[in-house]
């Protein structure tokens, strides 16, 4: 199982890798470090406990080089930043439009899923509409229970 989780990641990211480069940016070692930290991570993480994990390789690292690497990750569609719990997850697909997507944030275990939704995006730009107002970015986050937590495992 292990095994299958690190070439998983190292799938992840070669691919980010490869996306930086057809974009024209590079994913440098930092970069790559603490994408690989979110990849690890069994849930979200806020940049403060990147900066803390972070520290254990690079001593000299201080918040404002673990926020320059999640912007640059974020600008290029390899993390989500989660509004409400100041926290950052990797992306479920890198190909995919970032400014329609919607988050299923587990109160109870705290897990965050990923869906894209063209329904709720359609829906809620319609809603929109009504008022006059053109939405530029549509990010929906719903607290709730997962579905491990409502089986009670």
């Amino acid at each position: 199982m292990a095994t299958n989780r690190a070439r998983v990641i190292a799938e992840r990211l070669d691919h980010a890798d490869q996306l930086c480069r057809q974009n024209g940016a590079s994913l440098t070692a930092l970069r790559r470090s603490v994408l690989t930290l979110i990849l690890e991570s069994e849930g979200p993480l806020t940049a403060y406990q990147l900066l803390d994990q972070l520290k254990a390789v690079r001593k000299s690292a201080v918040p404002p080089t673990v926020y320059r690497a999640l912007d640059f990750l974020i600008e290029n569609r390899l993390v989500h930043r989660i509004e409400r719990l100041n926290a950052f997850i990797p992306c479920a697909e890198a190909e995919h439009e970032h400014h329609d997507v919607q988050f299923l944030i587990c109160g109870r275990c705290g897990t965050v899923a990923e869906i894209e939704d063209d329904g709720v995006a359609k829906a809620l730009a319609k809603a929109a509409e009504r008022q006059g107002f053109t939405p530029s970015h549509a990010m929906v986050e719903l607290d709730g229970t997962c579905a491990m937590c409502a089986e009670g495992k």
